[in-house]
């Protein structure tokens, strides 16, 4: 092999060509996003349709059936699911994963365009929006006090929290969960309405006409030039309870003769708590590329930070925080991971019996695997519990090529060659035999790259992973394993074959475990009709037990949580459900 060739050499050139790999791998580990599972976003697309004050019946009457009936002539739908609740209609449409999302999304758009005439004429515009698995919070800061009511807390999470968290690297968006923002709420009663004759719909047109704010013209001089301003927008309760709502003759019906105003909030239906004390919810959704781990440490500083500016006796809790599941997770691999290669890199030492031949192949497992984060980063993949999997599956892979050229190199030096020569000689041997391994690995592990189903698609990154660390295995099994057995390995004196010591006492007995399976195979090779039953028998229990076991989409974990959903009757009330 050429490229051998000159790695021998030209041992400073092989040197620099791996850490080129290893510098190219640490840059790309620095940059990968760490999730718990590869990105597999299917294609799905909502449509979501707000009627305020139409009941769930009208909703699926009026906006979701004729909606429905118009998607269901897209292209590539695989389901289509829709819910129709109080005011709201929503209609989520997945399609096939080789459907463009772009493309569906603009599908969806055009057909709900063309139905826009059969809705009701005062709905809100429907919206077509691209759903994205990852738009779910990832951690959950809960604000609550016993002092401040659940107002204040909203307008101290709005003003103080969003914008600070917001600005945060790797953040994507604030919601808030049972957040109570403030509003007038009129209040009226029905006896005194029908007594003066009086209808919701005649409140509902005083408000459109007298509650209005109008630009009303400007006033200019030479010298000055002055916005006039029409102060219509009533702003407190006093103002809406003089709200002329009817007039009867000279007669004005004010709205506190038929009721009055208060200060209250939008939406009293949404509760939060947390310990049973009521709170508002502010979750941290990540952008998609972003590292969860990374992300949820700048929030928890940041949070520290804000602390310090919260008026006494307001507390912050994180009752929900995705990636400490995430870290233990990875950490978990990252340990299995340093374990394996200490298992394989013992392994090698106790059957070559010689620290320098089991340095050679042990400098490839790191040069692979570091390397191969970088690739990944270029793939756009991430650090995840599939793709670490998957390294540790290549780290008794990578070694293979080395260990070949190794026992190869060393046999020569054995019979009496010299390390150089041995390594000139045995590339030329062994060469074609690396590559040739290396293809057949990546043959069967590379069709998994292809997959398009939900299941498939997860091991996608884990296909990736692998053939690229086998190939720079390869790579360096050409390079960098034959220039370094030719440095390092010493000459040997054919003569001297007993090893001393516990090395010597292990190589005497797998010689006579070797001496046993040769027996056993000369046995088995004699005996064909006792040994093709037994197999047959094998392949049949195997298929038995593969139809006994439970299918599922991922294993089953614990992550210490508790999900509880309660079903209150029909018509209830939030404060019932409270």
């Amino acid at each position: 092999m050429k490229l051998s060739e000159i790695s021998i050499s030209r041992p400073v050139l092989a040197t620099m060509m791996s850490l080129g790999l290893v510098l190219f791998g640490i840059i790309g580990i620095n940059r990968l996003p760490v999730r718990e599972l590869p990105d597999i976003d299917p294609p799905i697309v909502n449509v979501t349709t707000v009627y305020k004050g139409a009941s769930a019946a009208v909703i699926e009457t009026q906006i979701t059936e004729p909606i429905e009936e118009t998607l269901t002539s897209v292209e590539g739908i695989r389901t289509l699911t829709s819910e129709s609740r109080e005011q709201v209609s929503s209609i989520t449409v997945e399609f096939d994963l080789s459907r463009p999302i772009e493309v569906a999304a603009q599908d969806v758009r055009d057909r709900v365009s063309r139905v826009r005439g059969r809705l009701p004429d005062n709905i809100d515009e429907p919206i077509v929006a691209k759903q994205d698995a990852d738009a779910q919070p990832v951690l959950w800061i809960a604000l609550y006090s016993d002092r401040f009511s659940t107002l204040e807390l909203s307008s101290l999470a709005e003003n103080l929290f969003k914008d600070r968290l917001q600005t945060i690297n790797g953040v994507s968006s604030v919601i808030f969960g049972g957040q109570k923002r403030f509003a007038i709420r009129l209040w009226l009663d029905s006896q005194k309405m029908a007594a003066r004759g009086v209808t919701v719909l005649d409140v509902q047109a005083a408000l459109k006409q007298q509650n209005v704010e109008l630009p009303s013209g400007l006033v200019e001089s030479w010298q000055r030039a002055l916005s006039i301003e029409t102060r219509g927008e009533l702003k407190t309760p006093e103002e809406y309870n003089n709200l002329v709502v009817k007039r009867d003759g000279a007669t004005f019906i004010r709205l506190s003769d038929i009721g009055h105003a208060a200060i209250g909030v939008e939406d009293e239906r949404s509760v939060a708590r947390f310990n049973s004390k009521p709170c508002v919810g502010i979750g941290i959704v990540k952008q998609s590329k972003a590292n969860t781990i990374e992300v949820a440490k700048r929030i928890k500083a940041e949070l520290e930070r804000i602390k310090t500016m919260l008026p006494e006796d307001v507390h912050t809790a994180i009752p929900y925080d995705e990636s400490v599941y995430v870290e233990k997770a990875i950490h978990e691999v990252w340990e299995t991971l340093g374990i394996a290669f200490i298992l394989v890199v013992l392994t090698i030492f106790i059957f070559l019996h010689n620290f320098r031949s089991t340095l050679v192949p042990s400098i490839t497992i790191p040069v692979s695997i570091i390397a191969t984060f970088g690739l990944l980063y270029v793939m756009g993949y991430s650090i995840n519990i599939v793709t670490m999997l998957a390294f540790v599956l290549a780290i008794g892979l990578v070694v293979d090529d080395s260990i070949i050229v190794l026992e190869n190199i060393y046999r020569h030096i054995e019979e009496g060659m010299a390390p150089l020569d041995a390594a000139y000689k045995g590339m030329k041997e062994i060469g074609f035999v690396v590559i040739a391994t290396t293809v057949a690995l990546v043959a069967v592990f590379f069709p998994m790259a292809f997959q398009t189903s939900v299941t498939g698609r997860l091991f996608v990154e884990f296909a990736f992973a692998l053939c690229f660390s086998v190939i720079i295995s390869a790579f360096v099994a050409l390079t960098l394993t034959p220039m370094a057995t030719s440095r390092l390995l010493q000459p040997l004196d054919p003569q001297e074959t007993q090893k001393p010591g516990i090395l010597g006492s292990f190589e005497k007995w797998f010689k006579g475990v070797t001496k046993r399976y040769e027996r056993s195979l000369a046995w088995a090779l004699h005996h064909p009709i006792i040994l093709v039953p037994i197999c047959i028998g094998s392949i049949v229990l195997s298929a038995f037990f593969y139809t006994q076991l439970d299918h599922e989409f991922l294993p089953s974990e614990d992550k210490g949580r508790l999900l509880c959903i309660a079903i209150a009757p029909e018509g209830s009330t939030s404060e019932y459900t409270d």
